[in-house]
């Protein structure tokens, strides 16, 4: 964007990165089952598949709970916590997520050692009617997709339980970056996200994340990411850790660094 302001209009300006608020970050294990049990209570894909046989024991579709000690621990055998936020509009095509979900499914049923699948996508907006009929018609067994509507402080809570964000933002200028990447990558969660022109300056293939350019690429990373789930020496927890390590500036202290300068010299 500061190179098409100078070139085109003239404009000399500063680059000022968009940068996460402080309460994105990565949910701790008994948080995550907070809001699991919460989101249970209204959608199926957070409910666990059967009841413990310990009656003192609270289990969601990824954790469990003991109530006497208050310990909290990943359930074995747990599906893939798959993430997605949008206003449903024409700039983002879900029906790319959609038919690689499909192939996903296929690899599943083809005996590939791959986990079952939760996918939420989050959001309001004009086309979450369309899209909901489409997921209805497709037939998963290993899937599990729900759209649901947020409370805003849940919001960062279940991007820092998930285990990868998809972003499918196409940028109509070629010139703005996805704001919901920017939250991910605050939440420490790596991101396989649609290419378009500038979204190199965010996503970082093979560094934080993986960037894609149809519904096969997009398989095939899926396939990749979650060959062997959870893989403590897999690519997924390579990019979490690169993530941990960069240096992420919060939106203040951005501002701080690269604006206040600007204003006080004036």
């Amino acid at each position: 964007m500061r190179e098409d302001l100078a070139e085109n209009w003239g404009i000399k300006a500063v680059t000022v990165y968009d940068k996460p608020a402080s309460f994105f970050k990565e949910t701790p294990l008994d948080l995550q089952h907070q809001l699991f049990m919460k989101l249970s209570r209204t959608y199926s894909a957070f409910r666990a598949c059967s009841e413990p046989s310990d009656s003192g024991m609270e289990r969601s579709a990824f954790t469990e709970r003991d109530a006497q000690s208050g310990t909290v621990t990943c359930l074995p055998g747990r599906p893939a916590l798959l993430v997605s936020s949008t206003s449903w509009t024409e700039d983002e095509d879900f029906s790319i997520l959609l038919a690689a979900l499909e192939k996903f499914e296929q690899l599943i049923n083809d005996g590939e050692s791959l986990p079952p699948l939760v996918c939420v996508i989050t959001g309001k907006g004009p086309l979450k009617e369309y899209y909901s009929r489409l997921i209805c018609q497709k037939h998963f067994q290993h899937i599990q997709v729900c759209t649901p509507w947020l409370e805003a402080k849940d919001y960062p809570l279940l991007l820092g339980s998930a285990d990868l964000g998809v972003c499918l933002h196409r940028s109509s200028s070629g010139l703005d970056l996805p704001m919901k990447v920017v939250d991910m990558f605050g939440c420490c969660l790596p991101v396989c996200a649609v290419n378009f022109q500038c979204l190199h300056e965010l996503v970082k293939h093979e560094e934080n994340g993986l960037v894609f350019e149809d519904s096969e690429e997009l398989a095939a990373q899926l396939q990749m990411l979650f060959s062997k789930f959870p893989d403590p020496a897999g690519k997924l927890n390579q990019f979490c850790k690169n993530l941990r390590e960069s240096e992420q500036l919060r939106w203040d202290e951005s501002w701080k660094r690269t604006v206040l300068p600007l204003i006080t010299d004036t």
